[in-house]
């Protein structure tokens, strides 16, 4: 089984529109609602790929219930722990010129209790669990050391963790050494302190965090697709060109095809084509975390895998 980490869930609206107008009133076209924080995409993707799921986290109020409801209608199995703040609403504004504008609303505060609780639950589910995945940011009253502490629980009873945060966490979390990490250029930069732009750049230093006992250091390129440097090759993965409708949830179905290669013992190589071909199938619909079959077919034969190193 795959349990996937989502302490700060969301319920994902995508508004269609057309030209955006800054100040004026804007009619939508079209609003996607879908049951949202990374770990959740992760969680929807790893369903579609066939494996079995948990989803757990922290949900509350009417927006947390829509949540559980709409992972329900998904068959996606869910075991959250139930807060007294409301669940938070993430907006992206898809425009006519392909232009895509997150609103990512903060999550409300969470208890020392809630907390507590949610650890002790967690326990039982590594023991049931195969591949762990911890996705996304953290509400206020989650110390920035909670995902290395959940990982050193995870490896401890030697079980496979895939980490995709950023900032503090990302820092804190790779401490205790994941599995796998999914960092972009960006956050590859503000780890090791310094600019890191071309593909050179990017594979020495995913090598400088591979070696901190790291066996997967995945790297996000966006629509080239991702590199995976595993101490023995670096791998890049290259998805055809496709007509995007909406990149959002495409890096978490990369995560959570990643986990699905892991849950069955597939190679770096086999799982890097997979999951590359996943991710672009998710950037061809609406909403987040989904894709269909049949796009992720025709693209899985049309992405290329080359050894690089």
């Amino acid at each position: 089984m795959i349990t996937t980490v989502t302490l700060n869930v969301a319920v994902d609206k995508a508004y269609v529109i057309g030209e955006f107008k800054k100040g004026e009133v804007m009619r939508v076209q079209k609003c996607t609602n879908t049951a949202g924080g990374k770990g959740l995409n992760v969680a929807k993707i790893a369903k579609l790929c066939g494996e079995e799921v948990l989803a757990t986290g922290f949900v509350g109020g009417h927006a947390g219930a829509y949540v559980e409801q709409m992972l329900d209608e998904q068959q996606v199995k869910n075991e959250f722990i139930h807060t007294a703040g409301e669940t938070r609403s993430c907006i992206n504004i898809l425009a006519q010129d392909g232009s895509s504008t997150e609103f990512l609303e903060p999550g409300a505060p969470v208890t020392k209790e809630n907390i507590e609780e949610f650890l002790k639950k967690f326990e039982s589910m590594i023991d049931r669990s195969e591949v762990i995945t911890i996705s996304g940011s953290v509400p206020a009253g989650v110390d920035v050391d909670m995902y290395a502490r959940m990982i050193k629980k995870i490896k401890d009873r030697h079980k496979k963790v895939i980490l995709d945060t950023s900032g503090a966490l990302l820092e804190a979390g790779i401490k205790a050494a994941p599995t796998m990490i999914k960092p972009n250029a960006d956050e590859i930069s503000a780890l090791l302190g310094v600019p890191v732009v071309s593909r050179t750049e990017l594979i020495e230093s995913g090598k400088k965090l591979q070696a901190r006992g790291i066996e997967y250091v995945v790297i996000s390129l966006g629509g080239d697709g991702a590199l995976v440097i595993d101490g023995k090759h670096v791998y890049h993965g290259k998805p055809p060109k496709i007509d995007v409708v909406n990149t959002v949830g495409c890096g978490d179905s990369m995560v959570g095809a990643f986990a699905a290669g892991m849950a069955r013992g597939w190679d770096a190589e086999e799982t890097l084509k997979f999951a590359v071909s996943v991710s672009a199938a998710n950037a061809l619909t609406m909403a987040t975390g989904n894709f269909e079959e049949k796009d992720r077919k025709k693209i899985y034969e049309q992405t290329k895998v080359e050894i690089v190193e």
